[in-house]
């Protein structure tokens, strides 16, 4: 098996504070011999688990860069037990360009896994995380936004597992993050993802969509920020963290059907006719697709398939066919 050509001067066994980078090999243009730097804090405090935090696993959703950049010079050693690994630009290329997918390969690095130490540099990444850093945590937590593209209720997600033990450790740590929302969600564009090969090792993931790009501001910011220290603290990790009660719990909902994922049935401008966490009913008119350039045509409705409530919706109105216009969520039973 070909060794990944990823390097990184971080001991992750050494009791401190480590800020650095992963170091990943690259030819260009420019240069015949680079190097782009994934950044990465780590914090070890003795004995205990290991929490493994990502932010910039797609380069249009902010929210988890600031979120772990933050924590990573809020937190000191004495403040942990055990060890926090922070990687807040999982794909710098994308962050840095303000794309969802890498500029340099154009993968998305959310269908990467495990990855392939012989790709390219996306592939080389999520190998590296696949085979050196996930084995080593026991809390896996990939924070996502919908992006450009998608309006969300802010929620923490995961996949149902087979697994009941794990499943109830997970949605124990979901509930702990106090988030509105807790979504369990299906694949439904491809496979590959993080948080789905994290799963699969047995390891207590999350997920999260905590809005968009256009609703970053403070009070995502604060859901994301206190969410994480309250994980943290339920697994034992930060001892002093204190969370603020809820004035509601969590509720749990689920878009587990293909059809709750709505997608525009023709290329178009989308024009909503539901909100954020109104109640829909299979066969009801969401919106509709504009056509632009053929004024004579009527718009195309675009119906809902099944009953629930809007938990996401398109932000960009602009839409081509088969793209995502909203998904409908139900109460989650496990």
């Amino acid at each position: 098996m070909t060794s990944n050509p990823i390097w990184t001067d971080i001991d992750y066994e050494k009791d401190g504070k480590q800020t650095g980078f992963l170091g990943v090999p690259q030819s260009t243009n420019s240069a015949g011999w680079a190097t782009v730097f994934v950044p990465i804090i780590v914090i070890r405090n003795g004995a205990g688990p290991t929490a493994l935090l990502f932010g910039g696993n797609h380069g249009d959703e902010y929210e988890g860069p600031v979120t772990l950049l933050n924590l990573a010079h809020d937190v000191e050693q004495a403040d942990v037990r055990g060890r926090i690994i922070m990687i807040p630009a999982l794909n710098p290329p994308a962050v840095m360009a303000g794309v969802r997918l890498s500029p340099l390969d154009g993968m998305n690095m959310n269908r990467a896994f495990p990855g392939d130490p012989s790709g390219t540099i996306t592939s080389q990444i999520a190998h590296y995380v696949s085979s050196t850093l996930i084995p080593m945590a026991d809390l896996v937590v990939d924070i996502h936004s919908g992006g450009r593209s998608m309006h969300f209720l802010s929620s923490v997600n995961m996949h149902r597992v087979a697994d009941v033990a794990q499943m109830q450790a997970i949605l124990a740590a979901g509930r702990a993050w106090n988030a509105p929302y807790v979504f369990i969600y299906r694949d439904v564009a491809g496979s590959g993802l993080l948080p789905s090969y994290a799963e699969s090792l047995g390891k207590v993931t999350l997920g999260t969509e905590l809005g968009s790009a256009s609703q970053f501001g403070v009070s995502t910011l604060r859901t994301a920020a206190r969410g994480v220290r309250n994980v943290l603290a339920l697994r034992g990790m930060l001892p002093k963290h204190r969370p603020e009660p809820s004035a509601q719990p969590p509720q749990l909902v689920a878009s587990e059907l293909r059809d709750d994922y709505v997608m525009a049935p023709v290329d178009g401008i989308f024009e909503p006719f539901v909100e954020l966490g109104d109640a829909v009913t299979a066969g009801q008119a969401i919106g509709q697709m504009h056509f632009v350039t053929q004024p004579a045509w009527k718009p195309q409705p675009v119906p809902a398939l099944t009953d629930g409530m809007i938990i996401s919706r398109r932000a960009f109105p602009l839409t081509r066919q088969g793209e995502c216009v909203a998904v409908v969520a139900r109460p989650f039973i496990l």
